[in-house]
């Protein structure tokens, strides 16, 4: 079979996919298009979506795992395997659901790998990020007005460094954690398997999901999991209090470093960029 090349020569065939061309840094001409709002709303709703379900199963688990409380039992709920399920299966749903709507990233960090890969414009990325956070702050508003009392009670499933774990240990999760999500959404989206593979862009939702499932399993007894700027910062707004804030920049920079490893990865070492960089250069000279 003959290796895939840039373009035909007497020795290989042309490659049979097409990169979609480097998405413009700054395109004027999406403000005036209804499917960019369409999609930012799609964002914003989804992220509700995500905030409200997953939220509203961690503090289930912990009410139901409340030792003060009489009747609960302390290995009851869902457990950390079931918290993990939630926020797993709930990013498969909605990126199945937005994904030939907005690209289905529901998460900042997502976001901001794809606009360093030239996915996305910077105006669309602000954007994203923008309706990400206010949906993340709507979902959790929408647990506290509906559970007040178990959502003040419970810590309103706001993130936090967990007791014997040192800032770097919290940091280093959360930019591996990332990692692991961003290079998935990289790996499941790419056009390349896409064009080799049919079932791919159909199971693409599947692996990304199972990332975050996956990532859940291993950084819950450490950070919580945040992996997502969004849902950190939206439960932080709504509890409100001193200690969902002590630890807020980890859930920040860790995902936004974790996701430029995993974009720099992808597109200059797996995808090559690097070395046709270097050989157009070669050419030039």
């Amino acid at each position: 079979m003959a290796k895939d090349v840039e373009g035909a020569t007497e020795y290989a065939a042309p490659k049979d996919y097409q990169d979609p061309p480097p998405a413009p840094l700054i395109d004027p001409e999406e403000l005036g298009k209804w499917s960019f709002y369409r999609a930012i709303i799609a964002e914003f709703i989804a992220t509700l979506l995500f905030l409200y379900v997953t939220v509203l199963t961690v503090i289930g688990y912990k009410s139901q795992t409340d030792p003060n409380v009489k009747g609960t039992d302390e290995c009851g709920g869902v457990g950390i395997l079931g918290i993990a399920w939630a926020f797993g299966g709930m990013i498969f749903i909605l990126v199945y659901c937005t994904a030939g709507i907005s690209g289905g990233h529901i998460n900042p960090a997502v976001t901001f790998g794809l606009f360093l890969a030239r996915k996305v414009s910077l105006v669309r990325a602000v954007m994203y990020m923008v309706a990400q956070c206010l949906g993340a702050i709507c979902g959790c508003g929408l647990v506290k007005a509906f559970q007040k009392a178990y959502y003040v009670r419970y810590g309103g499933g706001a993130n936090g460094l967990q007791d014997g774990y040192s800032k770097g240990t919290g940091l280093g999760a959360e930019i591996i954690g990332t990692f692991v999500l961003v290079y998935t959404v990289f790996a499941a989206t790419d056009p390349k398997r896409n064009a080799r593979d049919s079932h791919v862009p159909v199971l693409a939702p599947l692996p990304i999901g199972f990332a975050v499932f996956m990532v859940h399993l291993a950084t819950i007894p450490i950070t919580g999991t945040g992996i997502n700027p969004a849902r950190s910062f939206g439960a932080a707004v709504i509890y409100g209090k001193d200690k969902a804030w002590d630890d807020q920049w980890i859930f920040w920079v860790g995902p936004f470093v974790g996701a430029a490893i995993a974009a720099v990865y992808h597109q200059y070492v797996l995808r090559a960029g690097a070395a046709k960089a270097l050989g157009s250069y070669r050419s030039n000279a």
